[in-house]
């Protein structure tokens, strides 16, 4: 079980596969296990660095407030411990907009980045929800907490098939590491004040945007408004595609990720 103590925190992380080293940044409230039907795949063909970020899963809680920032040099500083100097780099969700303060605070380690429904910022709105809330999930039981999260990242037609719904749920209910509400409000919070809009026009990485058509946690518009603000960012929409891509549309977004990953390495190999 590798940990490593970075940053004031201790952070669970796994490395699989060899090749080119992929980092992947998980979302609010979510660990390693989410990433159940990426790791296997994308493995085959790079070598995928994941890490459970504070406040989630087997990596330890913060004592107080912290920002998006900080979690983003938590990634970085992990990279350094692995002795891993430039990476491409995908992040989801919350994720996301982690790996959006990697790229911008460190651009010459980034060799691609893969933001996946993701947003730039939302001002005061984005706060105003948070403050919201925060304070109605820590109030919630467990069985409540989960299914507000399936109910808020899975789709309308996931909820046709009664079966489906009862085998995620359960897996969620059992979860080893369930996160803790006080958790759950320090990552929303640090969202909530996340916005990097203005600075967005500096990454000059190759960026890929993956939204999805019916996300109503992060609405496709955002993901739309992330890739006009980023210079020459490609963007892909996954029909009819809820906020949990990584589970509900997995082969979909598993492929789209690996095809811009290998359009990248076909640029580079044809730029030398």
């Amino acid at each position: 079980m590798p940990h490593v103590d970075l940053n004031g925190q201790n952070l669970y992380y796994e490395v699989h596969g060899e090749g080119e080293p992929l980092v992947i940044v998980m979302g609010l409230s979510a660990d390693l296990l989410a990433w159940a039907l990426q790791i296997p795949e994308w493995s085959k063909h790079y070598k995928v660095i994941a890490i459970e970020n504070r406040d989630v899963g087997r990596s330890s809680y913060a004592t107080g407030p912290y920002e998006i920032g900080d979690m983003a040099d938590d990634t970085l500083a992990l990279a350094d411990e692995l002795g891993i100097d430039d990476f491409h780099l995908l992040g989801l969700s919350m994720g996301g907009a982690i790996s959006q303060h990697i790229a911008l605070k460190s651009p010459d380690r980034v060799r691609s980045l893969t933001l996946v429904v993701t947003w730039g910022g939302s001002g005061p709105y984005g706060a105003a929800r948070s403050d919201v809330l925060g304070p109605a999930f820590e109030r919630m039981s467990l069985e409540e907490r989960v299914d507000f999260l399936m109910i808020s990242t899975m789709s309308e037609d996931f909820y046709k098939n009664p079966e489906s719904v009862k085998w995620l749920r359960n897996i969620m209910l059992s979860h080893p590491d369930p996160q803790k509400p006080e958790g759950f409000r320090r990552q929303l919070d640090a969202c909530g004040r996340h916005d990097v809009r203005d600075r967005l026009g500096d990454v000059s990485t190759p960026t890929h945007v993956i939204g999805a058509e019916h996300d109503v946690l992060v609405p496709p518009w955002k993901s739309t408004e992330l890739a006009e603000l980023i210079p020459g960012a490609k963007l892909t929409m996954l029909d009819g595609a809820p906020h949990a891509v990584n589970i509900e549309a997995a082969e979909r977004f598993n492929a789209a990720v690996v095809e811009f990953l290998r359009d990248q390495a076909a640029t580079t190999s044809t730029a030398r």
